[in-house]
Protein backbone atom coordinates (compact mmCIF):
# COMPACT_ATOMS: atom_id res chain seq x y z
CA UNK A 1 0.00 0.00 0.00
CA UNK A 2 1.51 3.23 -0.89
CA UNK A 3 1.85 5.91 1.41
CA UNK A 4 -0.47 9.04 1.43
CA UNK A 5 0.61 12.26 0.22
CA UNK A 6 -0.59 14.82 2.70
CA UNK A 7 -2.56 18.01 1.38
CA UNK A 8 -0.97 20.46 2.81
CA UNK A 9 2.66 20.13 1.30
CA UNK A 10 5.76 22.46 1.08
CA UNK A 11 4.64 22.44 -2.82
CA UNK A 12 1.35 23.57 -2.12
CA UNK A 13 2.41 26.12 0.66
CA UNK A 14 5.09 27.82 -1.81
CA UNK A 15 2.95 27.63 -4.88
CA UNK A 16 -0.52 29.72 -2.58
CA UNK A 17 1.99 32.59 -1.49
CA UNK A 18 3.08 32.87 -5.11
CA UNK A 19 -0.26 33.61 -6.27
CA UNK A 20 -1.17 35.24 -3.04
CA UNK A 21 0.87 37.84 -4.47
CA UNK A 22 -0.03 37.37 -8.21
CA UNK A 23 -3.64 37.92 -7.81
CA UNK A 24 -3.29 41.07 -4.67
CA UNK A 25 -1.55 43.51 -7.42
CA UNK A 26 -3.43 41.97 -10.99
CA UNK A 27 -7.31 42.32 -8.71
CA UNK A 28 -6.48 45.76 -8.15
CA UNK A 29 -5.84 47.10 -11.71
CA UNK A 30 -9.39 48.17 -11.68
CA UNK A 31 -9.17 50.38 -9.02
CA UNK A 32 -6.56 52.65 -11.15
CA UNK A 33 -8.60 52.86 -14.03
CA UNK A 34 -10.65 56.32 -12.79
CA UNK A 35 -6.92 58.05 -11.07
CA UNK A 36 -5.08 57.31 -14.64
CA UNK A 37 -7.97 58.55 -17.09
CA UNK A 38 -8.37 61.91 -14.52
CA UNK A 39 -4.70 62.40 -14.35
CA UNK A 40 -4.12 62.26 -18.33
CA UNK A 41 -7.40 63.17 -19.45
CA UNK A 42 -7.85 59.71 -21.21
CA UNK A 43 -11.04 58.27 -22.18
CA UNK A 44 -12.04 55.74 -20.48
CA UNK A 45 -11.14 52.87 -23.40
CA UNK A 46 -8.13 54.06 -23.55
CA UNK A 47 -6.26 52.22 -19.86
CA UNK A 48 -9.19 49.89 -20.82
CA UNK A 49 -7.67 48.53 -23.89
CA UNK A 50 -4.43 48.41 -21.68
CA UNK A 51 -5.71 46.10 -19.15
CA UNK A 52 -7.43 44.30 -21.78
CA UNK A 53 -4.13 43.67 -24.14
CA UNK A 54 -2.71 42.89 -20.35
CA UNK A 55 -5.03 39.71 -20.29
CA UNK A 56 -4.38 38.86 -23.98
CA UNK A 57 -0.78 39.10 -22.74
CA UNK A 58 -1.26 36.31 -20.55
CA UNK A 59 -3.25 34.54 -22.61
CA UNK A 60 -0.68 34.35 -25.28
CA UNK A 61 1.66 33.84 -22.35
CA UNK A 62 0.11 30.53 -20.25
CA UNK A 63 0.96 27.64 -22.60
CA UNK A 64 4.49 29.19 -23.50
CA UNK A 65 5.33 29.32 -19.89
CA UNK A 66 3.56 26.06 -19.38
CA UNK A 67 5.96 24.37 -21.85
CA UNK A 68 8.72 26.97 -20.06
CA UNK A 69 8.36 25.10 -16.65
CA UNK A 70 7.67 21.32 -18.48
CA UNK A 71 10.99 21.89 -20.42
CA UNK A 72 13.32 23.81 -18.02
CA UNK A 73 11.72 23.53 -14.65
CA UNK A 74 9.09 25.31 -12.67
CA UNK A 75 11.17 27.43 -10.86
CA UNK A 76 12.49 28.34 -13.67
CA UNK A 77 9.47 29.76 -15.03
CA UNK A 78 8.47 31.42 -12.21
CA UNK A 79 11.38 33.30 -11.46
CA UNK A 80 11.09 34.61 -15.42
CA UNK A 81 7.45 35.56 -15.05
CA UNK A 82 8.55 37.63 -11.97
CA UNK A 83 10.82 39.79 -13.42
CA UNK A 84 8.89 40.39 -17.01
CA UNK A 85 6.27 41.20 -14.17
CA UNK A 86 8.31 43.69 -11.74
CA UNK A 87 9.57 45.19 -15.24
CA UNK A 88 6.72 45.78 -16.60
CA UNK A 89 4.89 47.44 -13.46
CA UNK A 90 8.11 49.43 -12.86
CA UNK A 91 7.95 51.02 -16.97
CA UNK A 92 4.58 51.26 -16.38
CA UNK A 93 4.80 53.72 -13.51
CA UNK A 94 6.78 56.39 -15.63
CA UNK A 95 4.36 55.37 -18.77
CA UNK A 96 2.73 58.80 -19.85
CA UNK A 97 0.65 57.99 -23.30
CA UNK A 98 -1.84 55.35 -23.50
CA UNK A 99 0.28 53.71 -26.37
CA UNK A 100 2.95 53.20 -24.02
CA UNK A 101 0.95 51.74 -20.94
CA UNK A 102 -0.88 49.62 -23.51
CA UNK A 103 2.60 47.90 -24.58
CA UNK A 104 3.95 47.92 -21.49
CA UNK A 105 0.91 45.55 -20.07
CA UNK A 106 1.95 42.91 -22.76
CA UNK A 107 4.85 42.65 -20.27
CA UNK A 108 3.17 42.77 -17.13
CA UNK A 109 0.96 39.69 -19.12
CA UNK A 110 3.55 37.64 -19.59
CA UNK A 111 4.56 38.28 -16.28
CA UNK A 112 1.36 37.23 -14.41
CA UNK A 113 1.33 33.99 -16.93
CA UNK A 114 4.69 33.07 -15.52
CA UNK A 115 3.38 33.20 -11.44
CA UNK A 116 0.17 32.67 -12.11
CA UNK A 117 -2.27 29.66 -12.26
CA UNK A 118 -0.80 27.86 -15.64
CA UNK A 119 2.51 27.27 -13.75
CA UNK A 120 1.52 26.82 -10.33
CA UNK A 121 -1.81 24.64 -10.88
CA UNK A 122 0.23 21.95 -12.77
CA UNK A 123 3.28 21.85 -10.35
CA UNK A 124 0.66 21.49 -7.42
CA UNK A 125 -1.16 18.95 -8.97
CA UNK A 126 1.86 16.82 -10.07
CA UNK A 127 3.13 17.02 -6.41
CA UNK A 128 -0.68 16.24 -4.82
CA UNK A 129 -1.50 12.53 -4.74
CA UNK A 130 -5.15 11.31 -7.06
CA UNK A 131 -7.11 12.06 -3.60
CA UNK A 132 -6.06 15.05 -2.77
CA UNK A 133 -5.60 16.41 -6.10
CA UNK A 134 -8.73 18.66 -5.96
CA UNK A 135 -9.13 19.55 -2.83
CA UNK A 136 -5.16 21.08 -3.41
CA UNK A 137 -6.15 22.99 -6.77
CA UNK A 138 -8.79 24.54 -4.78
CA UNK A 139 -7.12 25.45 -2.22
CA UNK A 140 -4.21 26.87 -4.60
CA UNK A 141 -6.85 28.85 -6.43
CA UNK A 142 -8.86 29.57 -3.59
CA UNK A 143 -5.37 31.81 -2.36
CA UNK A 144 -5.65 33.72 -5.41
CA UNK A 145 -8.82 34.73 -4.07
CA UNK A 146 -7.62 35.98 -1.00
CA UNK A 147 -4.76 38.05 -2.68
CA UNK A 148 -7.88 39.51 -4.19
CA UNK A 149 -9.89 40.66 -1.07
CA UNK A 150 -7.03 42.79 -0.01
CA UNK A 151 -5.55 43.77 -3.02
CA UNK A 152 -8.46 46.55 -4.35
CA UNK A 153 -8.55 47.68 -0.84
CA UNK A 154 -4.69 47.97 -0.50
CA UNK A 155 -4.25 49.83 -3.76
CA UNK A 156 -7.33 51.97 -2.74
CA UNK A 157 -5.83 53.05 0.51
CA UNK A 158 -2.17 53.90 -0.79
CA UNK A 159 -3.84 55.73 -3.71
CA UNK A 160 -5.09 57.97 -0.77
CA UNK A 161 -1.63 59.00 -0.20
CA UNK A 162 0.49 58.57 -3.22
CA UNK A 163 0.55 58.51 -6.82
CA UNK A 164 -0.55 55.52 -8.47
CA UNK A 165 2.77 55.37 -9.98
CA UNK A 166 4.61 54.96 -6.89
CA UNK A 167 1.79 52.23 -5.69
CA UNK A 168 3.00 50.32 -9.28
CA UNK A 169 6.78 50.39 -7.92
CA UNK A 170 5.76 49.08 -4.56
CA UNK A 171 3.72 46.19 -6.30
CA UNK A 172 6.81 45.70 -8.40
CA UNK A 173 8.56 44.91 -5.31
CA UNK A 174 6.42 43.09 -3.96
CA UNK A 175 6.55 40.43 -6.76
CA UNK A 176 10.16 40.34 -6.58
CA UNK A 177 10.22 39.28 -2.62
CA UNK A 178 8.16 36.77 -3.55
CA UNK A 179 10.67 34.65 -4.57
CA UNK A 180 12.08 33.70 -1.64
CA UNK A 181 9.38 30.57 -1.20
CA UNK A 182 10.73 28.83 -4.86
CA UNK A 183 12.94 26.76 -2.72
CA UNK A 184 10.21 25.16 -1.34
CA UNK A 185 8.89 24.11 -4.89
CA UNK A 186 10.28 21.02 -5.61
CA UNK A 187 7.34 18.89 -7.19
CA UNK A 188 7.64 15.07 -7.99
CA UNK A 189 7.46 13.89 -11.09
CA UNK A 190 3.57 11.83 -10.26
CA UNK A 191 2.93 10.80 -13.83
CA UNK A 192 2.45 7.61 -15.31
CA UNK A 193 4.44 5.65 -17.12
CA UNK A 194 2.45 5.66 -20.26
CA UNK A 195 2.54 9.59 -19.89
CA UNK A 196 6.28 9.74 -19.64
CA UNK A 197 6.10 7.85 -22.95
CA UNK A 198 3.76 10.43 -24.84
CA UNK A 199 5.74 13.61 -26.53
CA UNK A 200 3.98 16.90 -25.94
CA UNK A 201 3.21 16.82 -29.75
CA UNK A 202 1.25 13.23 -29.53
CA UNK A 203 -0.70 14.50 -26.22
CA UNK A 204 -1.23 18.27 -28.30
CA UNK A 205 -3.03 16.24 -31.40
CA UNK A 206 -4.24 13.53 -28.97
CA UNK A 207 -6.46 16.87 -27.35
CA UNK A 208 -6.65 18.33 -31.08
CA UNK A 209 -8.93 15.38 -32.20
CA UNK A 210 -11.28 15.10 -29.27
CA UNK A 211 -14.52 17.29 -29.51
CA UNK A 212 -14.40 17.72 -25.47
CA UNK A 213 -11.31 19.10 -25.48
CA UNK A 214 -12.75 22.19 -27.66
CA UNK A 215 -15.95 22.17 -25.51
CA UNK A 216 -13.60 22.91 -22.64
CA UNK A 217 -11.64 25.36 -24.30
CA UNK A 218 -14.78 26.87 -25.45
CA UNK A 219 -16.87 26.99 -22.34
CA UNK A 220 -13.59 28.88 -20.42
CA UNK A 221 -13.85 31.92 -22.44
CA UNK A 222 -17.40 33.28 -20.79
CA UNK A 223 -14.77 32.80 -17.82
CA UNK A 224 -12.32 35.04 -18.42
CA UNK A 225 -15.01 37.77 -20.17
CA UNK A 226 -16.94 37.96 -17.01
CA UNK A 227 -14.66 37.93 -14.24
CA UNK A 228 -11.88 40.45 -16.34
CA UNK A 229 -14.99 42.59 -16.67
CA UNK A 230 -15.84 43.21 -13.28
CA UNK A 231 -12.17 43.29 -12.10
CA UNK A 232 -11.38 46.08 -14.30
CA UNK A 233 -15.03 47.88 -14.30
CA UNK A 234 -16.90 46.72 -11.57
CA UNK A 235 -15.31 49.69 -9.51
CA UNK A 236 -15.87 52.20 -11.66
CA UNK A 237 -19.52 51.33 -12.33
CA UNK A 238 -20.48 51.17 -8.34
CA UNK A 239 -18.36 54.30 -8.46
CA UNK A 240 -20.58 56.31 -11.30
CA UNK A 241 -24.25 54.18 -11.05
CA UNK A 242 -24.70 53.03 -7.56
CA UNK A 243 -27.06 55.12 -5.44
CA UNK A 244 -25.45 56.78 -2.54
CA UNK A 245 -23.87 55.30 0.65
CA UNK A 246 -26.11 56.47 3.16
CA UNK A 247 -24.46 58.43 5.84
CA UNK A 248 -25.44 56.72 9.14
CA UNK A 249 -25.50 53.38 8.46
CA UNK A 250 -23.59 49.94 8.25
CA UNK A 251 -21.18 50.72 5.75
CA UNK A 252 -20.68 54.14 6.78
CA UNK A 253 -20.01 52.72 10.70
CA UNK A 254 -17.39 51.08 8.55
CA UNK A 255 -15.37 53.94 7.35
CA UNK A 256 -17.29 53.06 3.30
CA UNK A 257 -18.42 56.59 2.95
CA UNK A 258 -18.32 57.02 -1.02
CA UNK A 259 -19.61 54.55 -3.69
CA UNK A 260 -15.34 54.69 -4.91
CA UNK A 261 -14.74 52.79 -1.31
CA UNK A 262 -17.75 50.74 -2.25
CA UNK A 263 -16.20 49.76 -5.47
CA UNK A 264 -12.92 48.80 -3.93
CA UNK A 265 -14.49 46.48 -1.17
CA UNK A 266 -16.91 44.99 -3.61
CA UNK A 267 -13.74 43.86 -5.32
CA UNK A 268 -12.55 42.04 -1.96
CA UNK A 269 -15.78 40.74 -1.03
CA UNK A 270 -16.23 39.07 -4.29
CA UNK A 271 -12.42 37.53 -3.05
CA UNK A 272 -14.07 36.58 -0.07
CA UNK A 273 -16.70 34.74 -1.18
CA UNK A 274 -14.65 32.94 -3.97
CA UNK A 275 -12.53 31.26 -0.85
CA UNK A 276 -15.44 29.49 0.27
CA UNK A 277 -17.28 28.89 -3.50
CA UNK A 278 -13.61 27.90 -4.80
CA UNK A 279 -13.11 25.31 -1.61
CA UNK A 280 -16.47 23.73 -2.03
CA UNK A 281 -16.09 23.30 -5.06
CA UNK A 282 -12.78 21.89 -4.90
CA UNK A 283 -14.86 19.32 -2.13
CA UNK A 284 -17.09 19.04 -4.49
CA UNK A 285 -14.88 18.07 -8.16
CA UNK A 286 -13.99 14.91 -5.99
CA UNK A 287 -17.57 13.44 -5.21
CA UNK A 288 -19.51 14.25 -8.16
CA UNK A 289 -19.16 15.04 -12.35
CA UNK A 290 -16.99 17.97 -13.43
CA UNK A 291 -18.94 18.76 -16.06
CA UNK A 292 -22.21 19.21 -14.70
CA UNK A 293 -20.56 21.33 -11.56
CA UNK A 294 -19.45 23.20 -14.38
CA UNK A 295 -22.63 24.20 -15.85
CA UNK A 296 -24.37 24.52 -13.20
CA UNK A 297 -21.82 27.29 -11.76
CA UNK A 298 -21.86 29.04 -15.22
CA UNK A 299 -26.37 28.76 -15.28
CA UNK A 300 -26.00 30.24 -11.71
CA UNK A 301 -23.54 33.14 -12.63
CA UNK A 302 -25.88 34.07 -15.74
CA UNK A 303 -28.89 34.03 -13.33
CA UNK A 304 -26.93 36.84 -10.60
CA UNK A 305 -25.64 38.92 -12.67
CA UNK A 306 -29.46 38.86 -15.09
CA UNK A 307 -30.93 40.21 -11.47
CA UNK A 308 -28.28 42.53 -10.71
CA UNK A 309 -28.59 44.33 -14.02
CA UNK A 310 -31.92 44.51 -13.50
CA UNK A 311 -32.67 45.67 -10.07
CA UNK A 312 -31.82 49.21 -8.85
CA UNK A 313 -27.86 49.34 -8.17
CA UNK A 314 -28.05 50.46 -4.34
CA UNK A 315 -25.22 49.57 -2.00
CA UNK A 316 -27.17 46.75 -0.65
CA UNK A 317 -27.72 45.06 -4.20
CA UNK A 318 -24.23 45.82 -5.08
CA UNK A 319 -23.36 44.05 -1.77
CA UNK A 320 -25.45 40.85 -2.63
CA UNK A 321 -24.15 40.33 -5.78
CA UNK A 322 -20.34 40.48 -4.76
CA UNK A 323 -21.32 37.80 -1.94
CA UNK A 324 -22.84 35.44 -4.75
CA UNK A 325 -20.77 36.48 -7.51
CA UNK A 326 -17.64 35.83 -5.55
CA UNK A 327 -19.06 32.10 -4.78
CA UNK A 328 -19.01 31.40 -8.28
CA UNK A 329 -16.03 33.46 -9.12
CA UNK A 330 -12.98 30.91 -9.56
CA UNK A 331 -15.09 27.95 -8.69
CA UNK A 332 -14.40 26.98 -12.50
CA UNK A 333 -10.89 27.06 -12.18
CA UNK A 334 -9.98 23.92 -10.13
CA UNK A 335 -12.93 21.65 -11.71
CA UNK A 336 -11.66 23.17 -15.56
CA UNK A 337 -7.77 22.37 -14.51
CA UNK A 338 -9.08 19.07 -12.82
CA UNK A 339 -10.56 18.30 -15.81
CA UNK A 340 -8.09 18.35 -17.73
CA UNK A 341 -5.97 16.26 -16.00
CA UNK A 342 -8.13 13.94 -15.28
CA UNK A 343 -8.75 13.31 -18.89
CA UNK A 344 -5.65 14.02 -20.67
CA UNK A 345 -3.25 13.25 -17.57
CA UNK A 346 -0.35 15.32 -15.65
CA UNK A 347 2.70 14.91 -17.71
CA UNK A 348 1.87 18.35 -20.39
CA UNK A 349 -1.49 19.36 -17.72
CA UNK A 350 0.48 22.94 -17.81
CA UNK A 351 0.83 23.31 -21.26
CA UNK A 352 -3.00 21.78 -22.02
CA UNK A 353 -4.58 24.18 -19.16
CA UNK A 354 -2.64 26.88 -20.78
CA UNK A 355 -4.39 26.61 -23.94
CA UNK A 356 -7.54 26.41 -22.31
CA UNK A 357 -6.95 29.03 -20.39
CA UNK A 358 -6.06 31.15 -23.66
CA UNK A 359 -9.64 30.80 -24.29
CA UNK A 360 -10.06 32.18 -21.02
CA UNK A 361 -7.96 35.18 -21.61
CA UNK A 362 -9.57 35.63 -24.81
CA UNK A 363 -12.83 36.34 -23.39
CA UNK A 364 -11.00 38.77 -20.91
CA UNK A 365 -9.54 40.71 -23.48
CA UNK A 366 -12.73 40.81 -25.10
CA UNK A 367 -14.76 41.74 -21.28
CA UNK A 368 -12.06 44.40 -20.73
CA UNK A 369 -11.71 46.36 -23.84
CA UNK A 370 -15.67 46.02 -24.75
CA UNK A 371 -16.50 47.86 -21.42
CA UNK A 372 -14.39 50.60 -21.81
CA UNK A 373 -15.32 51.09 -25.41
CA UNK A 374 -19.16 50.76 -24.96
CA UNK A 375 -19.00 53.00 -21.75
CA UNK A 376 -17.91 55.46 -23.91
CA UNK A 377 -20.49 55.11 -26.79
CA UNK A 378 -23.69 54.82 -24.36
CA UNK A 379 -22.15 56.45 -21.40
CA UNK A 380 -22.64 53.70 -18.83
CA UNK A 381 -21.79 49.40 -18.54
CA UNK A 382 -25.58 48.21 -19.27
CA UNK A 383 -25.27 46.79 -22.87
CA UNK A 384 -21.88 45.24 -21.90
CA UNK A 385 -23.04 44.14 -19.19
CA UNK A 386 -25.75 41.68 -20.99
CA UNK A 387 -23.45 40.70 -23.57
CA UNK A 388 -21.82 38.74 -20.42
CA UNK A 389 -25.25 37.67 -19.31
CA UNK A 390 -25.74 35.92 -22.72
CA UNK A 391 -22.28 34.59 -23.40
CA UNK A 392 -22.64 33.16 -19.20
CA UNK A 393 -25.66 31.06 -20.48
CA UNK A 394 -23.93 29.64 -23.97
CA UNK A 395 -20.79 28.39 -21.86
CA UNK A 396 -23.30 26.55 -19.35
CA UNK A 397 -24.25 24.69 -22.75
CA UNK A 398 -21.28 23.80 -24.36
CA UNK A 399 -20.26 21.89 -20.83
CA UNK A 400 -23.20 19.25 -21.25
CA UNK A 401 -21.78 17.61 -24.00
CA UNK A 402 -18.32 16.72 -22.85
CA UNK A 403 -17.12 13.20 -22.04
CA UNK A 404 -15.35 13.14 -18.96
CA UNK A 405 -13.66 9.62 -19.68
CA UNK A 406 -9.86 9.48 -19.46
CA UNK A 407 -7.89 8.97 -22.83
CA UNK A 408 -4.24 7.53 -23.07
CA UNK A 409 -1.60 6.95 -25.82
CA UNK A 410 -2.56 5.91 -28.80
CA UNK A 411 -6.42 5.54 -27.90
CA UNK A 412 -9.39 7.18 -29.91
CA UNK A 413 -11.02 9.85 -28.21
CA UNK A 414 -14.80 8.25 -27.28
Amino acid sequence: MEPRTPLLTPVLIAGCAVILVNFAIRASFGVFQIPIAEQFHWARAEFSLAIAIQNLAWGFGQPIFGAIAERMGDRKAIVLGAILYSVGLVLSSAATTPLQHQLLEILVGFGIAGTGFGVILAVVGRASSDENRSMSLAIATATGSAGQVFGAPLAEWMLSFMAWSEVFLIFAAAIILVLAVLPMMRSPDMASRSELEESLGQVLMRAAKDPSFTLIFLGFFSCGYQLAFITAHFPALVAEMCSPVQGGGMLASLGISSTSALGAIAISLIGLANIVGTLTAGWAGKRYTKKYLLAGIYTARTFVAAAFILLPITPTTVLLFSATMGALWLATVPLTSGLVAHIYGLRYMGTLYGIVFFSHQLGSFLGVWLGGKMYDIYGDYTMVWWIGVGIGAFSALVHLPIRENRTTLGATPA
